[in-house]
């Protein structure tokens, strides 16, 4: 029986499991190594289409950061992986916009 003191949003979050450590490590190192392969391949669809340094330069970023996610997540850091992929992309994709690739967003 619920408590009287609890609220029903408090009843609704208990009633519902949430992921387990070793789940939510398993995620976030499946996330960060699909975003690496998705990296990889256009990596090689920019490299094909238009050569540069700075296209190397964000990209490898990029990867870098894919990896620092997995080793964050494996050592059980899933929100600080999570933070480090997003923010790290987000930046990213900012600096290839300012200077104006043809391919960024």
């Amino acid at each position: 029986m619920p408590e009287a003191n609890s609220s029903p949003a408090q009843q609704v979050h208990e009633d519902r499991p949430g992921l387990t450590p070793r789940q939510a490590r398993r995620i976030r190192i499946v996330l960060s190594a699909t975003v690496m392969l998705v990296v990889a391949v256009a990596l090689v669809i920019r490299l094909g289409s238009a050569p540069s340094v700075l296209t190397v330069g964000f990209y490898g970023i990029a990867l870098t950061l894919s990896g620092t996610a997995i080793v964050l997540s494996r050592r059980g850091r899933t929100r600080v992986a999570t933070a480090v992929l997003g923010l790290g992309f987000v930046l990213v994709l900012l600096g290839e916009w300012m200077l104006g690739f043809p391919g960024g967003m």
